[in-house]
């Protein structure tokens, strides 16, 4: 695999890591206490923004797969 197709596998998987993350923050903490840039903020809200997190960690698992299925494409056994 030449070096940029590793690089952008590497991002993929960076990104991918990164929105399960966030998704996670999403679930755990409450509206109004998520940061000011994060979409979903409400000051003083007391709910959870449970949507914004799903749609974080499927799509943060989505780029995992796809960076895996990069990553072995073309390898010799």
């Amino acid at each position: 695999m030449a070096a940029i197709g590793r690089l952008f596998v590497s991002l993929l998987a960076i990104v991918g890591v990164l929105l399960i993350a966030i998704g996670i923050v999403y679930f755990v903490v409450k509206a109004g206490s998520l940061p000011s840039f994060f979409p979903g903020h409400v000051a003083g809200s007391t709910a959870h923004r449970s949507k914004h997190g799903l749609v974080a960690v499927v799509v943060g698992a989505v780029l995992l797969v796809i960076a895996a299925v990069l990553g072995t494409v073309g390898r010799r056994r």
